[in-house]
């Protein structure tokens, strides 16, 4: 069995989140979703419009992904390779050459995002709307 694994915070989900879900999942037959903690996001400065719990439930619902595990610092990404047995690391290409340093444990893939659609553009579109 080839596993997968990537990581986000899959805030305000999207269509943009289910093709990168889709895609990776099509690079082998498991799909694991490191989903970012509340308390990590806040560590990075960000706020989720919706809570861990609520994300996570969001993410298990799709027919993508396999297993759902918190994320709750950047370096953890080693261990969780090792741990899940991971044969390959997704992540979106606005990261590229950010992770390359997981070569040596497992195939790095940065996939293309969908064009035209972000979390940060519809949450500044539906600011700029209020």
């Amino acid at each position: 069995m080839k596993r997968v694994i990537t990581y986000g915070t899959f805030d305000m989900l999207h269509y943009g989140h289910i093709e990168l879900l889709r895609r990776a999942r099509a690079l082998g037959d498991y799909l694991i979703v490191a989903l970012s903690s509340d308390e990590f996001n806040a560590g990075k400065g960000k706020k989720a419009y919706f809570s861990y719990d609520d994300r996570k439930r969001m993410l298990e619902a799709i027919r993508h992904v396999d297993l759902v595990i918190p994320e709750h610092t950047w370096e953890q990404k080693a261990s969780d390779i090792g741990l899940y047995q991971v044969d390959t690391f997704v992540i979106g290409d606005d990261w590229a050459g950010k992770f390359n340093e997981l070569q040596a444990q497992c195939e790095v893939v940065y996939l293309a995002r969908t064009p035209e659609i972000s979390t940060t553009q519809i949450k500044a579109e539906l600011t700029k709307a209020s």
